[in-house]
């Protein structure tokens, strides 16, 4: 049997974890006990399938390590493969290691089938069940942490719709958009980019009489405009060049469910029209068909634009603007939630870590500190995208700052805004609302409270 000295070791805090070794050789029991204690764990063994099941019930380990061939059998692994599915039976979750002096392909596929987490031969190197012992916990501790905040999110907000929050102005818009789901009414959503209207428009279907029924969503800002009618209302064949079979539309997909019409703004005015005769008529007919089918669809749209503006400058239609926002509700931009940040990190931490298998523990403080600072012009989209990258490239045990890779917004002016001058100040306020307003200046002075001249005066005056 193998047993090197461990090489650079690292220091462990004794009450790290607790590990079960299962095997009838006491020198085995023996050689890994005094390698895994060396590096500060508390450790037990058990000497037979049925001790080891005793002491895992009694003393509940972090780990267990099992031999698979114990006096009864010493070569098929028959009675260490019972022992994994009773051990897995006790907890799920708690890495279980296989060691085996008869270690064959089939047998380690059967090991990891039954929940082994990973398999070690005999004689073994010191360092790999080292690394073993401390990936698996680490994994573990992850996948408790994950469970954790999930169970905190579930008493949050219900997990189905992803909408989780602490702020009290998303409690009393869930709260409305509950009275609004159980109605039949059409419910246009507002705000910024990346504010979470498709999660809240699913939220409304999830929570209305038709959550039975089929939740189609349809992105009108990402469609060629000639074929806005074959998607919506569909087409025979024939109707145009390249139509080669028979489709149907998202209307009809929708029946008796819930159509999202996403980017609702960015309808021409002709597309406008056919939408607004089909929400007019209840019913559709096919590109290239006069036959008309009948549709009982509910409708729910989004836009991040300023609908009235657009209806003022005449890109949107009054009247189809009516049949859409019999309940409006606004998004707030993640800015002014700022309470939800520190919750959505964890958050999508927890989501992304459990997808890719990685082992952190956490945000160090200034990272924590950064994300809090940070204005977030890209709201919760942009949020999980830098927590999603953080997890990928952080290189330590938890996520540091430079692993944010935030080096714009509020995070960055922070450090500077101390030194302006009340003009320098000004010209940022008013640049950075145009910014978050993506060009709308009557959205940037609201944003600034000032009124629509006040804020193209200011304007003016710091383009020169």
């Amino acid at each position: 049997m193998q047993v090197n000295a461990p090489s650079n070791r690292e220091s462990t805090d004794p009450q790290l974890a607790s590990v079960l070794i299962a095997d009838d050789q006491a020198d085995v029991r023996g050689a890994l006990k005094l390698l895994i204690e060396g590096e500060g764990y508390t450790v037990v063994t058990a000497a037979s399938p049925e001790e080891a099941y005793l002491e895992t019930r009694r003393l509940r380990p972090d780990i267990v390590f099992l031999d698979l061939n114990y006096r009864a059998d010493t070569t098929s692994g028959v009675e260490g493969l019972e022992l994994l599915s009773r051990l897995r039976s006790l907890d799920p979750d708690r890495p279980l290691v296989v060691l085996t002096g008869w270690g064959t392909a089939p047998l380690a596929v059967e090991a990891m089938k039954r929940g082994a987490q990973d398999f070690l031969e005999k004689p073994w190197d010191n360092a790999r069940v080292l690394t073993v012992l401390k990936s698996q916990l680490a994994l573990a501790r992850a996948r408790q942490k994950y469970q954790r905040l999930a169970a905190e999110n579930r008493s949050l907000v219900e997990p189905s719709s992803g909408l989780l929050t602490r702020s009290e102005i998303m409690k009393e818009i869930l709260r409305g958009a509950e009275r609004v789901a159980a109605s039949n009414a059409a419910v246009l959503i507002t705000g910024e980019s990346g504010t979470g209207k498709g999660l809240l428009a699913r939220w409304v279907h999830e929570h209305s009489p038709r959550a039975g029924g089929p939740f189609i969503r349809v992105n009108l800002g990402g469609l060629v405009e000639s074929l806005i009618e074959s998607e919506l209302f569909g087409h025979v064949r024939g109707a145009f060049t390249d139509a080669r079979s028979e489709r149907i539309g998202r209307f009809e997909l929708a029946h008796q469910g819930t159509l999202f019409l996403d980017e609702i703004a960015n309808l021409s005015l002709a597309s406008q029209a056919s939408l607004l005769h089909v929400l007019e008529e209840g019913q559709i007919e096919r590109v290239g068909s006069s036959k008309p089918v009948a549709i009982d669809v509910r409708i729910v749209a989004a836009t991040n634009a300023d609908i009235r503006a657009n209806i003022k400058d005449g890109r949107f239609r009054a009247d189809l603007f009516y049949r859409l926002n019999t309940i409006e509700m606004h998004l707030p931009p993640l800015r002014e939630r700022c309470e939800d940040i520190v919750l959505l990190a964890n958050h999508y931490f927890a989501e992304t870590v459990h997808r890719h298998g990685k082992s952190l523990s956490g945000f160090s403080p200034s990272a924590l500190q950064a994300l809090g600072q940070y204005d977030w012009p890209g709201n919760v989209r942009e949020l999980a995208h830098v927590i999603e990258r953080a997890v990928l490239l952080a290189g330590g045990d938890c996520i540091e700052l430079p692993d944010l890779r935030l080096t714009s917004g509020m995070a960055a002016k922070s450090q500077e805004i101390d030194t302006l001058t009340l003009e320098q100040a000004e010209r940022y306020l008013v640049r950075r609302a145009l910014e978050l307003s993506q060009g709308d200046a009557d959205r940037a002075a609201r944003q600034l409270g000032v009124s629509r001249s006040a804020f193209y005066r200011r304007l003016a005056k710091y383009r020169q």
